[in-house]
């Protein structure tokens, strides 16, 4: 399964910090018919990320009924990315 969207990256304090993406709403749904197949546990979905040049291995992780991406540092690094800035997010999904 190979999705393209675009969406913000938001900061989550939470015990670690982390950076997400928000899988929007019609690739949310599409990615929770193949969840049941896929998943690892706890609803984690593992995935390649493409944003700009740079491609990385993550895991999606659900999120009040939908999925968020986590931008790892790596990314963001290489893409010069920051809270805020809109990306085209491209995820690759085995299933």
């Amino acid at each position: 399964m190979l999705l393209r969207f675009e969406g913000e990256i938001w900061f989550w304090r939470g015990p670690a910090p982390f950076h997400f993406v928000t899988v929007p709403t019609a690739e949310a749904a599409a990615i929770a018919e193949v969840a049941p197949v896929v998943t690892y546990g706890w609803g984690m979905i593992p995935a390649a990320v493409t944003i700009g040049d740079t491609r990385v291995t993550t895991s999606l992780w659900p999120k009040d009924g939908a999925y968020v991406v986590p931008i790892k540092k790596a990314l963001q690094d290489a893409e010069h990315l920051g809270v805020g800035d809109t990306v085209t997010v491209e995820l690759a999904i085995d299933a």
